[in-house]
């Protein structure tokens, strides 16, 4: 064992020279890896039935004593190599743990898949004998290579993401340093070992070393689907909101009926939950909130065949909703602070107190586009103003209750007289009511002032939104 180290995760994938790696790793006499130790379908190597005592079903069991069984049963410093399908337990273990070193090794992943599809159609995994090498094409297919890849990028941005938050670093290795001696001795003083080899192992032969053109039988095809890929992401929708949590305490339960709502703020919340409480015959005051994550999963083991449910506003809506309630009119769940700011700095023209007979429908809508105008430098992290989550983009709200519950349904606004009663009925409630809409108190309503203006700033605002489900124009939509 280093002093540096306990020990080392080599995390690479299928076709990346990662056996080649492990050889080379295993040539230093203080070092041991131990192969794939948390492939799901065998334990180290294919045909093994341990690692240092410790059997496959041991370490299904749990993954952590194989990783102690390696850590101190290792003469010297012991790891494994890991891929993105194995044993996902491992990585809350490993990646958070400063005393294991971190190796990541990447291939182009075009190459590693060519030499996947070689490898399946031959059967050789292996080379240590040119003689018994055997050949075969390697046939592209887009969409098996578009899955390949978004499951490689997808495991690197993890991977990524925690040495990040986790304040570590790792020692990355390319496909093309593993012929580098110098490399491989770098890497072993990176662990905490001070031999350096003079040559690198030379018991495995690279399989397919001609070029693509010649191994891939549909070159032609392959080259046009990758130049349709967008590999600089140049489509990608910027997204700079803060991350947001899963906001538990915001969510309402029935009184009686097993039955879960997770609100969106500044969408139909005050409509659901009467909904809510008239299918008990109770008052909303008797619905359940303010849950922790303890009382909540108490709560769902005490009611067994729970629903839950969100609903969706259209974006043009609830930015209106948002702006009349937290905003413009003064009074319980108004923002005061925020609603100075944006008086003063953005110009937003609002009376001091409450709208009169004054503010009229003109004012209104001018003083709306103002918000919205502020809606999109705040959302694109260029105010001092937090990110409320009154105003948040919906698909953000969502991602943050996805970290503890997903809902079981996600309805929209427009749909909710009929899908609630639906539900209701699924859980013993022969006859629901529908939910009733209240007025809402406000000077305007959003169809009083809509226009293309506003549908073009809104549509810009909320693009997730629009994008990720399916929002039309609010007209369309609501």
């Amino acid at each position: 064992m280093s002093e540096k180290f306990d020990y080392f995760i080599v995390f690479a994938e299928m076709r990346t020279g990662s056996n080649f790696l492990e050889t080379n790793l295993n040539a230093y006499a203080g070092l041991t890896c131990h192969g794939e130790a948390f492939n799901p379908h065998f334990i180290g190597y294919p045909n093994r039935t341990e690692i240092l005592g410790i059997t496959q079903p041991m370490r299904d069991a749990n993954p952590a004593r194989l990783i102690e069984a390696i850590k101190h049963g290792t003469d010297g410093l012991g790891g494994f190599r890991f891929f993105h399908d194995h044993d996902p337990r491992v990585l809350d273990i490993a990646l958070s743990d400063p005393r294991c070193a971190k190796i990541i090794l990447t291939r182009n992943p075009v190459e590693s898949y060519v030499s996947w599809k070689i490898a399946q159609a031959t059967g050789q995994w292996k080379l240590t004998n040119v003689t018994k090498r055997k050949d075969a094409d390697a046939v592209f297919d887009r969409v098996e290579f578009e899955a390949h890849l978004a499951a490689l990028q997808e495991f690197q941005v993890h991977l990524l993401h925690a040495l990040q938050i986790t304040g570590q670093t790792a020692f990355y290795v390319a496909y093309e340093d593993l012929q580098d001696v110098a490399v491989m001795n770098g890497l072993a003083r990176f662990l905490g070992i001070a031999q350096q080899l003079d040559s690198l192992d030379d018991s495995l032969k690279k399989q397919n070393p001609e070029p693509l053109s010649e191994k891939v039988r549909n070159f032609d095809q392959m080259a046009d689907a990758l130049a349709r890929l967008d590999r600089f992401n140049l489509t990608r929708t910027p997204n700079f909101e803060p991350r947001r949590g899963a906001a538990v305490p915001g969510y309402v339960a029935a009184k009686r009926t097993p039955l879960l709502f997770l609100p969106i703020r500044s969408g139909p919340e005050d409509t659901v939950q009467r909904w809510l409480a008239d299918l008990d015959g109770v008052g909303v005051d008797e619905l359940q909130s303010d849950f922790t994550q303890k009382t909540l999963r108490q709560w769902m083991r005490g009611h067994p065949g729970h629903r839950s449910f969100t609903v969706l506003r259209h974006p043009a809506a609830r930015a209106h909703a948002a702006f009349c309630d937290r905003i413009l009119m003064k009074g319980p769940g108004h923002f005061a602070e925020i609603r100075r700011i944006l008086r003063k700095s953005y110009g937003l023209p609002i009376p001091e107190g409450q709208p009169d007979a004054s503010y009229d429908r003109a004012t209104h809508r001018a003083a709306f586009v103002v918000f919205l105008e502020f809606l999109k430098a705040n959302l694109a992290g260029q105010t001092t103003v937090r990110v409320d989550a009154s105003w948040a983009t919906q698909m953000q709200v969502l991602q943050g209750y996805a970290q503890f519950v997903l809902p079981d349904m996600i309805l929209r606004e427009d749909e909710i007289e009929v899908y609630l009663p639906a539900l209701a009925q699924q859980l013993g409630h022969p006859d629901p009511a529908a939910p009733q809409v209240a007025a809402s108190g406000r000077p305007f309503e959003l169809g009083d002032i809509y226009d293309d203006q506003i549908e073009d700033l809104v549509s810009t605002i909320y693009q997730r939104d629009y994008i990720g489900f399916g929002f039309g124009p609010w007209q369309v939509a609501g």
